[in-house]
């Protein structure tokens, strides 16, 4: 017998996570530890459960386990709770609307540039000199 479970993906700069969902009792494990543990700053936990609080479901009635890499914190942070988002969508495609209007389901598209020749990072130059 297997688990009926819901997944999302979610991206942002360079962090991706995959976002599995389903029914239990509560616990949010990211990369075999509590989301606590994981996501130590203040407001985090917050920011990735709001799809959850968006449509009125409690974090309390599921399991959620999460696969995250690459990127920083924020990125990871951004991509985790635009992976729920995507999962609850599958789970109950009403939830989509809501979310679309959260501003949930929208894939931030910002990336770092690329460093260019002559340039020392992607747009600053070298300090010009008259002489």
């Amino acid at each position: 017998m297997s688990v009926q479970y819901f997944e999302g993906v979610g991206r942002r700069k360079e962090a991706i996570a995959r976002v599995r969902i389903m029914n239990g009792n509560g616990r949010f494990i990211v990369n075999q530890k509590t989301i606590e543990a994981y996501f130590g700053r203040t407001g985090d936990k917050e920011s990735i459960l709001s799809p959850l609080a968006a449509v009125g479901q409690d974090a309390a009635t599921f399991d959620i386990t999460v696969v995250v890499k690459g990127g920083g914190v924020t990125g990871q942070t951004e991509s985790v709770r635009l992976g729920l988002a995507r999962a609850l969508t599958k789970m109950n495609p009403d939830f989509g609307l809501v979310m679309r209007k959260q501003g949930f389901m929208t894939r931030d598209p910002r990336v770092k540039e690329r460093k260019k020749p002559g340039l020392k990072r992607a747009r600053k130059a070298p300090t010009y000199t008259k002489r």
